[in-house]
């Protein structure tokens, strides 16, 4: 048999293997807009809520028989609060689930990638048997010297990587996350990940008391991803790093900024919190 006949062979051999992600991303994809949907549902679903509460705080202070109003009042807060809390829950969940499927989003784009890339390859040797200026041993398989392409570690996957560099930051190995989290965005910087990559360096930089660097890292985070769930805790922080570094009217202007571009968000009580105790 010869080579061409066997290339062509591995050729289609790739293409095939390349189909079968291609069908789960679109699973993925499909899974993620429905998700998206319902995660948008419900965020619309607790601000309805709160302006419900807001207008029950209202009426309870311009009525005269405050004993009666603040019963039926309590009752209807009460459930109120119940059905905000298990709305968030639901977001939470929804979250989750969103981070879940992109990072399966993620791994599949690269072994596509990879796959592509093995396949231009064998097509490259075929052509140049076909032109007679080239031998199998040429070019080995699964190797392009001669393109300046960036690769990842013993072929690690995008969420393999990421988990490994969060690994390092839970267990206080600030250096060894933030050199990870770095070499992620080196490696993978158009991944859904890539925005919390960003914030967990300015997380790194500020568990290790490097607060210019962190405000650095996190006012990056909100010029780079202005859509990612990262931007309200980037800017929290940036908050947080101002009041380490004794700049209390830089740390105010940020902490303000989450309370009234990020209403009714964990960030938002915290920064609340703060200039509380900033105040006293």
């Amino acid at each position: 048999m010869t080579t061409k006949p066997l290339l062509a062979i591995a050729g289609c051999l790739f293409l095939m293997a390349a189909c079968a992600p291609q069908s789960e991303l679109v699973k993925i994809n499909t899974g993620m807009s429905e998700l998206r949907g319902e995660k948008a549902a419900t965020k619309t679903q607790i601000k309805e809520m709160q302006k419900r509460l807001d207008v029950l705080d209202a009426n309870i202070r311009g009525t005269g028989d405050v004993q009666k109003v603040a019963a039926d009042y309590g009752a209807k807060s009460d459930q109120l609060a119940t059905d905000i809390q298990l709305a968030q829950g639901k977001l939470e969940e929804n979250n989750f689930r969103i981070t879940e499927l992109a990072q399966k989003l993620d791994d599949k784009s690269f072994k596509i990638s990879e796959l592509t890339a093995r396949i231009e390859e064998l097509e490259e040797k075929v052509n140049k048997l076909s032109s007679g200026t080239g031998s199998l041993s040429t070019v080995p398989i699964g190797t392009a010297p001669d393109r300046d392409k960036k690769s990842s570690p013993k072929g690690k996957e995008p969420s393999e990587a990421y988990n490994q560099a969060k690994n390092d930051f839970d267990k206080g190995n600030f250096d060894l996350a933030l050199d990870g989290f770095k070499n992620y965005l080196v490696l993978f910087p158009d991944t859904s990940l890539a925005a919390a990559a960003q914030y967990w360096i300015g997380e790194c930089y500020s568990s290790k008391k490097e607060f210019t660097k962190a405000i650095q890292a996190f006012e990056k985070v909100i010029t780079s991803y202005p859509k990612s769930d990262k931007v309200s805790g980037a800017k929290l922080k940036i908050g947080l790093s101002y009041l380490n570094e004794k700049k209390t009217a830089k740390a105010k202007e940020y902490l303000n900024k989450v309370i009234n571009e990020h209403p009714h968000t964990t960030e938002a009580e915290i920064a609340k919190d703060r200039l509380h105790k900033i105040r006293e």
